[in-house]
């Protein structure tokens, strides 16, 4: 399901509600730059996971930095299956 929206309002990018499993993938708008050049997560996407986690949602995080850097199918379906084992 695409853009799922809780009971509570929250909307989740991607969203399997049978296991409570939210996918969000995380655009430059969810990042802050530090002087090191490191990204952080900004506190809005901080706050909805920590919502969403009290919920009993499992939250995983597809960074765009990271999904950008796969190369081709393969690498991005082993990526996938990396974030979502377990879930």
């Amino acid at each position: 399901i695409f853009e799922f929206v809780t009971e509570e309002g929250l909307s989740i990018d991607m969203a399997q509600p049978e296991t409570m499993t939210a996918i969000e993938v995380d655009g430059p708008i969810h990042y802050l730059c530090r002087k090191d050049k490191q990204r952080i997560e900004n506190g809005r996407t901080k706050f909805k996971s920590r919502l969403l986690r009290q919920l009993g949602w499992s939250v995983i995080h597809i960074p765009y930095f990271e999904w950008d850097a796969l190369t081709d199918a393969a690498t991005q379906e082993a990526y996938l299956q990396s974030k979502t084992k377990g879930e």
